[in-house]
Order: C-alpha cells, then structure tokens, then sequence
C-alpha cells in the first residue's frame, strides 16, 4: 500500500513541466552528489543555496524559479526551510520511491 503523503498525480503534474522536470533533476543530482543517504540527512553543503545557484545555471526569472519551487513543494517532491535568503532543501526521497514502484 502506498503512503498517504505521497500524490503521485501532483508529482506527475509538477514535473510535466520541462522547466520543474530540469529543476528537480538538477536538485535531485546535487543531493546524489552530496553523499547524503537516508531522509534525514540535509545535503547543506552542496545545496545551502540552492535557489541562488538554480537562478545561475537556469535561464529564469528569480520569481519563476521560486514559483517552481513552490510546485515541486506541494507535490511533495521537494521540502526547503528558509534562512534568510537562502533555502536548505530535501529531496523527499518517499516520493521518488514511489515513483520507483510505479514504474516498475
């Protein structure tokens, strides 16, 4: 049985966007990249500020960047705590294990 918290039609959506698609790829890389392995760990180091370094390796706006963020926040694929301007973000990795296990 799948857990309650994960929405696989909201994920699905959120990343229907090839903009969402290449931000969370981009995020989902730099967690893979910081060694981290399990839900509690925070990637801090390689994705402090991740929003500042997304509005550098994408061609978007800062508030079009933010918009996606929230996007990939409430389908749950993302959650970001802010420190001042910056965001620290998780990759959920229950959601992208669901995604596994739909696809298989």
């Amino acid at each position: 049985m799948m857990n309650k918290k994960v929405d696989l039609v909201k994920i699905f959506k959120a990343l229907s966007s090839e903009k969402r698609y290449h931000l969370f790829k981009m995020l989902y890389e730099w967690y893979k990249s910081s060694g981290c392995t399990d839900l509690e760990s925070s990637f801090d180091e390689g994705i402090e500020k991740c929003f500042s370094k997304a509005c550098c390796c994408m061609d978007l706006s800062r508030s079009t960047i933010s918009y996606h963020f929230k996007e990939l926040h409430n389908a749950g694929l993302i959650t970001y705590t802010r420190n001042g301007r910056c965001f620290v973000c998780k990759i959920n990795l229950e959601a992208v294990e669901a995604v596994r296990n739909f696809l298989k």
